[in-house]
């Protein structure tokens, strides 16, 4: 869908214009009723002001044009036939460029409005209104603009109010009805949701004699190319339909006993939000998803179901807001709206919907074609490539990527994917030295505190303070529990030595 324009300026109701009393405006002819209105003001003395009109002005004059003999109009009755042709044809010509209204203004030409002109607006259904001497032409102009003006800027209120209405109906529970909802209660009538086929999935707002002329008008743009289409039926309600998406069939229709100039701006925006909501529900990705969802709640393995997610090997990545970011709020649903809009912005940068919003980082699962990169406002850890079976050891991998991405201030680190030396010593062997020489902390309480604490103290080159910064905890905190490794292992910390056999092993434990 286009992105919805701005709504035109509504037009002003002569009603609005005679009701001001500075202006002591008075209609003397022609039809009157909430039904005429202005769109601007114009004026001209022109015998002919047809070209110089775009319809729905207010012609303004003060019948310079008018040869004085056909202005006096004669007495009641007997107006001659040359003049009364002339005035004819002048409002005929008024009426056919869509004239809204003629204002006539009394002096300094003419004392009186020429009867014959009176009963020429009466004929040709003209408001004709008499401008006294005292009010000026720049006054009425400036009060018609002054009406649009005003009407203009409580449409915009509406429009905008109704936009932000959508928006929050679009994230309830229930979206699509919700949306319906909200829109049929802006324009005052009725806006349906059809399927592929016409049939109506989704309806709100009180049914009516028009529902099946909509529903013909909905099927009619499914079954064309066009994104919008519009109609007006015999009782006089205004239909619209809105192709939702391409060529996908989805149709949103409303009818709406008027159509003010938001209600297009309106509609558009429900019309992209719909796009937007069952978009999701109709791609195949959406489905992949949801079904693999549904076999792991159901007992099924992640080796099983990654095939429907589309890929075979993933990156797993943990982000921060940002390096000095307090912990994210638990649950999210009670903590800061706008992060629920942050970690989906974030994914989609990322190039994976697979998101999840935890208690102290957000993770999200990248299919290994899309290497992840650094996204503005956060700081990313990102694991090695893994199979679904190998996804708890590359959440862990990520994990520590991250705080060292903290600790160095860093936009994004990532796990290494080779180990040089370390790769010489077979994996059999390098993982029963690391399970021996690692033994008397894993047998510990606290095992998994300290074996994360160390980790982080060795890859910060022993600095208290940015590992003190990785992990969230007081300098204090990292010194007792390095003190602690210290004692459970009965050695010497300090010793580069001691420092990088205890760095292998953490690195094949």
């Amino acid at each position: 869908m286009p992105e919805p324009a701005v709504p035109p300026t509504p037009p002003v109701p002569l009603a609005a214009l005679l009701a001001r009393e500075d202006l002591a405006l008075r209609q003397i002819a022609g039809p009157a009723g909430p039904g005429i209105v202005l769109h601007g003001a114009h004026t001209s003395e022109m015998a002919d002001p047809y070209p110089y009109l775009l319809g729905g002005e207010l012609l303004l004059t003060a019948g310079v044009h008018i040869p004085e003999a056909a202005g006096s109009g004669g007495a009641p009755g007997r107006a001659e036939p040359g003049p009364r042709a002339a005035f004819e044809d002048y409002v005929s010509r008024i009426v056919a460029a869509g004239g809204a209204a003629l204002g006539f203004g009394v002096a300094p030409v003419h004392d009186t409005v020429p009867r014959a002109l009176v009963a020429a607006c009466e004929a040709h259904g003209l408001p004709l209104l008499e401008v006294p001497p005292r009010t000026t032409f720049s006054a009425v102009a400036r009060a018609v603009w002054q009406l649009m003006e005003r009407a203009r800027t409580a449409e915009l209120r509406r429009v905008t109010e109704a936009q932000q209405s959508l928006a929050a109906a679009a994230s309830r529970p229930d979206p699509v009805p919700s949306v319906l909802r909200q829109l049929a209660q802006r324009v005052g009538g009725r806006a349906v949701l059809y399927g592929p086929e016409g049939t109506e999935i989704a309806g709100a707002g009180r049914a009516s004699a028009a529902d099946a002329s909509l529903a013909g008008l909905a099927r009619l743009l499914g079954s064309r190319a066009s994104a919008t289409a519009s109609d007006t039926t015999a009782a006089g309600d205004h239909l619209a339909a809105y192709a939702l998406g391409a060529g996908r069939g989805f149709v949103l229709g409303v009818a709406a006993p008027r159509r003010d100039p938001g209600d297009h701006t309106i509609a558009s925006v429900a019309a992209v939000l719909l796009s937007l909501l069952i978009g999701e529900h109709r791609s195949g990705s959406g489905a992949a998803r949801s079904s693999a969802l549904v076999r792991l709640l159901l007992g099924a393995a992640p080796t099983e179901v990654a095939p429907l997610l589309g890929g075979e090997r993933w990156f797993v990545v943990h982000a921060r807001p940002d390096a000095q970011a307090p912990p994210l709020p638990a649950p999210p649903e009670r903590g800061d709206p706008h992060l629920p809009v942050a970690a989906s912005a974030l994914g989609a940068g990322l190039g994976s919907p697979l998101v999840d919003l935890a208690r102290d980082v957000v993770r999200v699962l990248v299919p290994a074609g899309r290497a992840p990169r650094p996204q503005p406002g956060w700081t990313l850890g990102v694991s090695a490539d893994a199979a679904p079976a190998d996804w708890p050891a590359a959440d862990a991998q990520a994990a520590r990527a991250l705080a060292r991405a903290r600790a160095t201030r860093s936009a994004l680190v990532r796990h290494g994917t080779g180990s040089g030396l370390l790769d010489l010593v077979p994996d059999d062997e390098a993982h029963a030295h690391a399970r021996t020489l690692l033994a008397p902390i894993d047998s510990s309480a606290a095992s998994a505190t300290l074996i994360e604490t160390l980790r982080t103290w060795l890859s910060l080159h022993g600095s208290w303070d940015r590992t003190a910064v990785a992990l969230a905890v007081h300098r204090n905190t990292v010194r007792q529990r390095i003190a602690r490794c210290a004692a459970l292992l009965g050695t010497d910390l300090d010793d580069p030595d001691v420092r990088m056999e205890l760095w292998f092993s953490l690195k094949r434990r």
